[in-house]
């Protein structure tokens, strides 16, 4: 079994990314929340198809399967805002797909990302776009998850894409574009190449996922895959090297694309999920894979 002793690798789902409940979800915002209790009560016994996040979940969950001693547990949570009552049919459904998730909070209507932190969670992905940006706020690495239009699985391995700026990373340089243009960008970069960028939303998530990655085997046999794919081109590469770098952070391939659109590069890749703070790139993407979008930094102004 795992080290008990290392810290867990801990991702909160929302009940509409795990599963697709679309229909009932219209169902509520059509006729209110006493018709949708109503329908999932007569419907608990119907299995739940699966949604956007659940290859995903499937994966993270694989990865408790045969590691190496030294590797941190994976953990999933649900997060919901049905109640327990009309959340059994969400836990029927884990149970028929064979989901190993044991721990949830079901705030029946209620915002529920305060109990994102006290559960520890690295990651939160959502349908609901205030619960990510509140979530965000609290210092948690979130995404509002968007389904590919029509998504392949190829690869066994877990394959998860980030953006750089103002996901990864700050969104200084991202601000320096926006305000000055790629001159001043390229010239700010250039003149800063030797400091490294400060971490962005996601940094905590990627080294979570890089201390599960690194108690795993490197090469082909391992379960895990990361791409860096950005925006970014020569010469603004130098800072995110050597940034990655200074910070210990192993990323598996890393695709500088100056500009080109992102989404069939993330088809070759093969990722499971790609997160971006641009709604743009999300676009792109979601014809390839599925997408998360970061609501964070100067491309999200409230």
């Amino acid at each position: 079994m795992p080290d008990a002793n290392a810290d867990p690798l801990i991702v909160a789902i929302s009940s509409r990314t795990l599963f697709d409940m679309e229909d009932s979800h219209a169902l509520f915002e059509r006729e209110g929340l006493d018709a949708y209790a109503d329908f999932q009560r007569s419907h608990e016994d119907d299995i739940l198809r699966p949604g956007v996040a659940f290859p995903l979940v499937r994966k993270l969950l694989g990865l408790n399967e045969g590691a190496p001693p030294e590797a941190p547990r994976v953990e999933v949570i649900l997060i919901s805002r049905n109640s327990a009552d009309t959340g059994l049919r969400i836990f029927n459904s884990i149970e028929h797909h064979g989901l190993s998730i044991k721990r949830a909070a079901f705030s029946n209507g209620a915002p529920p990302y305060p109990y994102i932190k006290p559960f520890g969670s690295d990651l939160f992905l959502s349908a609901h776009a205030e619960d990510v940006r509140a979530a965000l706020a609290a210092g948690i690495a979130a995404a509002t998850l968007l389904p590919a239009q029509a998504q392949q699985h190829r690869h066994d391995q877990l394959r998860i894409a980030f953006d750089g700026d103002a996901v990864i990373f700050g969104d200084e340089g991202e601000r320096v574009s926006r305000e000055g243009g790629l001159a001043a960008f390229a010239a700010y970069e250039r003149a800063n190449a030797g400091q490294p960028l400060s971490g962005g939303p996601f940094r905590g998530f990627l080294d979570a996922l890089h201390r599960l990655q690194a108690a795993f085997p490197t090469g082909e046999a391992a379960p895990i895959r990361t791409a860096l794919v950005t925006a970014r081109s020569v010469p603004a590469h130098e800072r995110v090297i050597r940034t990655l770098r200074d910070w210990g952070i192993r990323l598996d391939e890393a695709l500088f694309l100056g500009g080109r659109a992102k989404g069939p590069f993330l088809e070759a890749f093969g990722a499971d999920i790609f997160f971006d703070d641009s709604e743009h790139n999300i676009v792109s993407a979601r014809d390839h894979v599925a997408a998360g979008h970061v609501p964070h930094g100067v491309a999200n102004p409230r």
